[in-house]
């Protein structure tokens, strides 16, 4: 690959740029509004003047209702040897471009499996993709040079190629991505209403829980409406879990001791269940998830301290797998968890506790 037309410049279209111009790929923007493929051109993404021919790959980055007429107006012009669109559902779009007639050969679905709460061009990074699975999605008209250049794509983002089904991917997407970013919403919003007393208290599990609820919602109805039919399956799964939770949680107010026995159980199994969801969520580089040893310590909220808490385990031998910081409310101060293999964490411990550091138990 040689030259590259991306379309639509928000983060996931000028990330991409980012990361083909970084590696030598002549890079060409575009976008509905010109002012954001300026922008991304004042940031290294590329050139937003129009190639002067066919470029190699062109790249359509808008959001899942405008694929099919962007692609398609690619396509009738000649924009490109092949197209591609990086769209967070794949179906949809795939059959609206059947319905209009075009030869597919030259297109593939894919879908970056990355992104951030922020958008636009400013947010964008050239590593954004790094280490995380993109998906393709072929099919049997797809010419095999156009999947050559998507997994030379993939690979110049450096990501890690996963091949599906266009279906089997918006099935999976629903699960792991756009049913869990509503239900953080959702309980985010009992926050919003809140007394400040009880808002105050919030800890890290609140904050992991609605993290992603700070996204566009602009973005999120764009995406939502493409994939409609499996995230409401999904979240009509989760309400009948929810019924069933609030019903256990009645009987545990009831005076009957059988009853209450009952919901007890009843929150036992959801519990269980939750923890047998858990342990498949695929651990570092993907591989099976690993129990980790934890070592908290106390930290405060002053330059270089993370980098001495880094520094110090490495003078230690050991290798820190994860990390997480908990901030104290209203306080310049916290606890950073290092996430170690177990047979270290005692090492760890006492060659912190050698340097000064107070550890939390």
């Amino acid at each position: 690959m040689r030259t590259a037309l991306v379309i639509g410049t928000g983060l996931i279209g000028t990330s991409a740029a980012l990361a083909l111009q970084s590696r030598g790929v002549t890079v060409h923007l575009a976008d509905h509004d010109p002012e954001q493929a300026r922008t991304a051109a004042a940031l290294g993404a590329g050139t937003d003047e129009p190639p002067a021919g066919p470029v190699d790959l062109a790249i359509v980055a808008v959001p899942p209702a405008h694929v099919a007429a962007t692609l398609a107006d690619a396509m009738r012009r000649g924009a490109a040897r092949a197209y591609l669109d990086v769209a967070s559902v794949k179906a949809g779009p795939r059959r609206e471009l059947e319905e209009l007639g075009l030869d597919l050969s030259a297109y593939i679905g894919t879908h970056p499996m990355s992104g951030k709460e922020r958008s636009g061009p400013l947010a964008a990074t050239a590593d954004l993709f790094e280490g995380r699975p993109w998906v393709l999605t072929p099919t049997r008209a797809t010419d095999t040079e156009v999947l050559n250049l998507a997994l030379e794509l993939v690979a110049l983002c450096r990501a890690v190629p996963v091949v599906m089904d266009a279906d089997a991917h918006d099935r999976a997407v629903a699960l792991v991505s756009h049913m869990p970013h509503l239900v953080s919403s959702m309980v985010a919003a009992r926050l919003e209403n809140a007394e400040e007393t009880a808002v105050r208290l919030c800890g890290q599990g609140i904050r992991d829980v609605t993290r992603i609820a700070a996204s566009d919602p602009r973005m999120w109805i764009d995406i939502l409406s493409a994939n409609p039919g499996p995230v409401a399956d999904l979240l009509a799964e989760v309400s009948a879990d929810l019924d069933e939770t609030v019903t256990a949680l009645r009987a545990l107010q009831s005076s009957d001791e059988a009853k209450r026995q009952d919901g007890a159980a009843g929150i036992e199994t959801v519990l269980r269940r939750g923890n047998a969801g858990q342990v498949r969520v695929p651990g570092k580089h993907g591989s099976a998830p690993t129990a980790y040893e934890t070592v908290a310590v106390l930290i405060s909220d002053q330059p270089g301290q993370l980098a001495r808490i880094f520094a110090d385990a490495g003078m230690a031998g050991v290798n820190i797998e994860d990390v997480r910081i908990e901030h104290a409310t209203g306080q310049q101060a916290g606890v950073v968890q290092l996430f170690v293999d177990p047979k270290v964490a005692p090492a760890l411990a006492g060659a912190l506790r050698d340097r000064g550091w107070a550890l939390r138990q």
